[in-house]
């Protein structure tokens, strides 16, 4: 049974709250500074996280302040720590990379802080840091052995190969991908990610998170992904490098958002954009193994040109008989319509769900991109759904998708 904190080490990391509220920031900036200094570290992390206005740099000083603001009741970080254990498995962070973590963290407080980080002070950080990282390790155990007793399951990096490149709109192409040993691949749980690392042309190295956009099989995976015109050369590394033969590392399945094994109430799988493609692993799921539950498939995209796997997704309705979907174009193009194209123009509104879905009593799953998240995870809870309702991936910074105000 892991040792509780002492009631000093609680007393003194709550005394810095103040501190780490104005300072923050610039001690999160620090640590990944001297951790990047190590190479085998700088490469575990997703760089293009570290740039955006340091947006990441922002997000980890939130976290250390919500974790020092409730070192006496750690119960409300639970599904903090769920995430974060998910995406160490993704990126293969490991034991033996927990130490190098504490010596920037504590480096960066003593270092932004000057005299008033007193030996006590980083004594009690330091024991604050352990029993979290040893929650984090016991916590990453317990997933990878879970993984390792599935059929195909696996731990660490494994190379699959492009079998299958397929064109979905003129932005999204997806990729079946095939396990280069031949053997199976775990069954995933529909909504969850895959971790890719490449080398892009120029020599960068880049980790990437696509879901998968299939119901589990055991044989492959399929991942949909957007061209992203002004992005870090991930997707684009995907469309114009890799070819059907190509092979990609990745690591096993995880993420904590995902359709459950039996559902409770009827389910809404709102999307935005290429956020269709774990709703499409939960649809293709629904089909084959929930044929009573009531559910909605509601997108919005920009017109029939960016409307990725539209065709598919009406075969699965007409196939499941209770699943109704809805499409939303922001910008039709020449030739759209509502009722032949699509539904409806314009935006996705809570006030269309509340009129259209069952939004008193049903699961939504939201993926979409970080406008499209903000405006739902935030709107949905003004409007009284509970939290426990609302379900959402999103692959950025957490406080990202809080509205200005919330942010302080």
């Amino acid at each position: 049974m892991q040792k509780p904190l002492s009631a000093e080490a609680i007393a003194r990391v709550k005394a810095t709250i103040p501190a780490l509220a104005v300072h923050g920031p610039t001690i999160t900036k620090v640590m990944y500074e001297r951790m990047f200094r190590d190479e085998h570290i700088k490469i575990l992390f997703n760089q293009a996280n570290q740039g955006e206005g340091g947006k990441q740099v922002h997000a980890l000083a939130g976290a250390i302040l919500a974790y020092a603001q409730n070192i006496d009741n750690l119960g409300v970080l639970t599904p903090v720590v769920e995430r974060i254990a998910q995406k160490h498995i993704g990126y293969d962070i490991l034991p033996e990379h927990y130490p190098f973590v504490a010596k920037a963290l504590l480096g960066a407080i003593g270092e932004v802080l000057g005299e008033a980080a007193t030996e006590d002070i980083l004594n009690a950080w330091g024991e604050a840091y352990w029993y979290l990282a040893d929650i984090l390790i016991a916590r990453e155990k317990a997933i990878r052995d879970e993984i390792n007793q599935l059929d195909g399951g696996w731990t660490g990096w494994r190379k699959f190969v492009v079998a299958k490149k397929v064109r979905e709109s003129s932005i999204i192409t997806s990729f079946i991908l095939k396990p280069a040993d031949g053997r199976a691949v775990m069954r995933h749980k529909p909504g969850q990610y895959l971790t890719f690392r490449f080398t892009a042309a120029e020599g960068l190295q880049m980790k990437r998170n696509y879901s998968i956009s299939s119901a589990a099989n055991g044989e492959y995976y399929r991942i949909s992904v957007k061209r992203e015109a002004n992005g870090q050369g991930g997707s684009r590394y995907l469309h114009d490098v890799v070819n059907v033969g190509s092979e990609l590392d990745a690591t096993p399945p995880t993420g904590d958002f995902f359709l459950p094994d039996a559902p409770e109430r009827p389910v809404v799988l709102l999307s935005g954009g290429v956020g269709l493609t774990p709703m499409v692993s939960m649809a293709e799921t629904i089909v084959a193994r929930h044929p009573k539950l009531e559910t909605y498939f509601v997108h919005g995209t920009m017109n029939s040109q960016t409307h990725a796997m539209a065709d598919h997704i009406k075969t699965l309705a007409e196939a499941h008989g209770r699943t109704s979907i809805a499409t939303f174009y922001s910008e039709p193009g020449r030739g759209d319509a509502p009722g032949k194209t699509h539904d409806a123009d314009g935006f996705i509104t809570i006030d269309w769900l509340q009129r259209n879905t069952p939004l008193d009593r049903a699961d939504l799953y939201l993926c979409g991109p970080t406008p499209f998240l903000r405006a739902f995870v935030n709107g949905l809870g003004r409007k009284g759904v509970p939290s426990e309702r609302i379900h959402y991936e999103f692959f950025g910074p957490a406080d990202d998708l809080q509205t200005p105000d919330e942010q302080g």
